[in-house]
């Protein structure tokens, strides 16, 4: 019996049939830490996000122009500083100290919007100390949740963690509008809040979330052929330059490209919000309640457009996500009203999250070596984030300039001009689904020019 045992897994291995352990479906301790701190930072920090439209355009009075920059520059200014935390991250392995110290600046800026006052200037510094510190963590999070799941269970993995940032951002609003009601409208008290949860969140990922050597799913064994290590080994210490050197392989810089191109054409959740506050035209004390419904959707459809995502592949649902994106403009430019304006277009904005935050990183994951992993995260966030930036700003400025209606016909033109491009860019092999088992997509290398050159 034990011979014929023995003789039929050496016949199954030749054969390259060996059964190895079923991975999908598993969710690991660092994942399920990092999502706890997630949970409790997003607390913060859709606390501020719910109310700051109002702060800014209600409240002090700013043009639509002026609200599109520090939108923008709420969304944008993390690219400063996403390419060194992705480098320091990856210099040495110190993931979970550079991303405290992004998760510890967030929450200290909450104090700066306090100190503020009604200063344009000092709002836009405490804004940009929120985002920084938003730059220097997001990489090295991912970089940890990726390397610490199996590689056929990456879409459940990041959709798990979204999901559980997601209920923080359900939170939040609810603990704005709340306090707005209990105080009268004292937006003081919403950040004093904030930075509470802020720090909490801080705390959390200092005692439950591992170091990057503690992690269970780093090296060959997690999914990493010993050839993709040599060559990951051959590679030059990171440096924040030598990240770019990541965008010349070919399948990566596909997925920046369409990221990049997507990201262009997607105007902001507070600008859609803005324009249903002044569509259906009800009272400014719920306006913080608006996320909650895109919050709802995003929570429920999370954990199952991860799981769809490593099934059928990593590309279909990010390029869908971005056509429910479309519907949400569409229903704001025609002619609807009521309940279906408000549902639909909270639905869609839901949808669109659900199937492309998430989804992104586990896209862009088999295409990046593990100790690049980090710089190569911050390369493709920064990429979306640039381009949001210019979304932001120019719809922004189209609104000022030639009107809701105007702004939202050519939000409508440049997404389906970019779901199209985007389509056309990522090819239908690339984030398909990995079996039980099998080495993560292998790309090769990005090659380096010697030091010195240009």
């Amino acid at each position: 019996m034990y011979l014929a045992t023995t003789d039929a897994v050496a016949t199954a291995a030749k054969r390259g049939r060996t059964r190895r352990p079923r991975t999908r479906g598993r969710v690991t301790g660092p994942v399920l830490a990092l999502g706890a701190v997630s949970l409790v930072t997003d607390i913060s920090s859709e606390m501020v996000a719910a109310v700051l439209p109002l702060y800014f355009v209600l409240g002090l009075g700013l043009s639509p122009l002026a609200f599109g920059f520090l939108d923008g520059l709420y969304n944008g200014a993390t690219a400063v500083v996403r390419l060194l935390g992705g480098y320091a991250a990856d210099r040495g392995g110190r993931h979970k100290l550079v991303a405290g110290s992004g998760y510890l600046l967030s929450a200290l800026s909450r104090l700066g919007l306090l100190l503020a006052g009604g200063a344009t200037a000092g709002i836009g510094a405490a804004i940009a100390a929120d985002r920084l510190g938003k730059g220097v963590r997001t990489a090295p999070r991912d970089a940890l949740i990726s390397l610490s799941s199996p590689p056929d269970g990456l879409g459940r993995a990041f959709g798990v963690h979204r999901a559980m940032d997601t209920t923080g951002a359900l939170l939040g609003p609810l603990a704005a509008f709340a306090l707005l009601w209990i105080t009268a409208d004292a937006y003081d008290a919403v950040f004093v809040v904030s930075f509470c949860f802020g720090l909490f969140g801080v705390l959390l990922l200092v005692a439950f979330v591992p170091g990057r050597a503690a992690l269970p799913g780093v090296g060959p064994s997690a999914g990493t052929s010993a050839a993709s290590a040599a060559r990951a080994r051959a590679l030059p210490r990171p440096r924040p330059r030598k990240a770019l050197t990541l965008l010349r392989v070919p399948a990566f810089r596909r997925v920046c490209a369409a990221a990049a191109l997507l990201g262009a054409a997607t105007v902001g959740d507070a600008f859609l919000y803005l324009l249903l506050q002044r569509r259906l035209d009800f009272a400014e004390s719920y306006f913080p309640l608006l996320p909650l419904g895109t919050a709802a959707v995003y929570l429920l459809l999370a954990v199952p457009a991860g799981r769809l995502a490593d099934r059928v592949g990593r590309r279909v649902p990010f390029v869908a996500g971005h056509g429910a994106l479309l519907v949400a403009y569409l229903l704001l430019l025609l002619p609807t009203g009521g309940r279906p304006l408000l549902v639909g277009v909270l639905l869609a904005l839901g949808v669109f999250y659900a199937a492309t935050d998430g989804v992104l990183m586990a896209l862009a994951t088999p295409c990046l070596p593990a100790d690049r992993r980090a710089s190569g995260m911050a390369v493709l966030q920064t990429g979306q984030a640039l381009s949001r930036l210019v979304a932001a700003a120019g719809f922004g400025a189209a609104w000022t300039l030639w009107g809701i209606g105007a702004a939202l016909t050519c939000a409508v033109l440049a997404l389906t001009v970019a779901v199209a491009g985007a389509a056309a860019l990522l090819r239908p092999t690339e984030g398909r689904p990995v079996a039980a088992g099998e080495t993560p997509q292998e790309q090769p290398a990005p090659t380096t020019p010697p030091e010195g050159t240009a």
